[in-house]
């Protein structure tokens, strides 16, 4: 859903979020084979964009918790890191922070045959930055100013640009913070800034909807994804960028494994080096 559209019914409902619509729970069996699907058309992705050389870059933005990194573990997972490249900055550096603000995420760009994710972006500037008092009133709306411009210089040096904001409740924004902090296999997830931010529910909402009304453009509009259900996040994303690029199939040559060669003179050693133990 276009995302100006989307914040505009919003206000006019005096609603700050809409619900999800009730839905049946996507099984387990389902999702894999969906997804299975979707990994051989990204993989057909892979191949045309190496071919014809297109360049893609795919944003990815949320609040804490909404499942950008899931989505784009999804997304990755059955193909080259090579081609797909993900992209997660750390906080500037001392000179990072004396640059013009877009300076650090324009190396990062796609060159030629390279699909590029961005795991937040130069968005941080409207939500992150704004809401946790990191920049200053003014250099929010400079950066709100000129985001359309540069974006529309991206755009015009052939790069595909997709945007996704990930939309979470605030119930299930809870349970799986809440998840992190119970599970030590999660913990590392949790930062100091996500538990300072997670009061701040309002804060963000205004941060979002500014920043939609500036950015979501013709050009470069912003697409909306309920993720209260990661399952059907992720097949849902998956299925949008795949029909928002122009790919398709490219022939293949018929692969046959050849023969290996014969031992001829070949000995094992024997002298082997250590071996892991087999304990399972």
């Amino acid at each position: 859903m276009n995302a100006r559209k989307k914040a505009s019914e919003q206000k006019a409902a005096g609603q700050d979020e809409q619900p999800a619509p009730a839905t049946a729970k996507l099984s387990a069996k389902a999702y894999e084979k969906e997804l299975a699907r979707l990994h051989i058309e990204l993989v057909k992705l892979q191949e045309w964009v190496v071919r014809t050389g297109a360049k893609v870059c795919i944003l990815f933005e949320g609040r804490d918790g909404a499942g950008k990194g899931g989505t784009i573990k999804a997304i990755t997972e059955r193909v080259s890191p090579r081609v797909f490249r993900v992209i997660a900055l750390p906080a500037p550096s001392d000179r990072e922070k004396t640059q013009m603000y877009m300076q650090r995420y324009l190396p990062h760009l796609p060159a030629a045959g390279e699909i590029v994710i961005f795991d937040r972006s130069w968005y941080n500037r409207a939500g992150v930055e704004r809401v946790m008092g990191f920049c200053s009133k003014e250099e929010v709306k400079v950066f709100l100013r000129a985001v359309p411009l540069v974006e529309r210089a991206i755009i015009g040096s052939g790069v595909l640009l997709l945007k996704y904001w990930l939309e979470v409740s605030e119930e299930e924004q809870t349970r799986r913070l809440q998840a992190r902090i119970n599970d030590e296999r999660k913990i590392w997830k949790l930062s100091r800034l996500d538990l300072d931010s997670y009061s701040r529910w309002y804060d963000y909402s205004r941060a979002r909807d500014d920043m939609f009304l500036a950015s979501d453009t013709d050009m470069s509009p912003w697409f909306v994804a309920q993720s209260n259900d990661k399952k059907r996040v992720r097949l849902n994303i998956i299925s949008h960028l795949l029909a928002s690029i122009p790919y398709e199939a490219l022939p293949r040559a018929k692969v046959k494994l050849p023969k290996r060669q014969k031992p001829g003179d070949y000995h094992e050693p024997t002298r082997q080096p250590r071996r892991v133990p087999e304990v399972f």
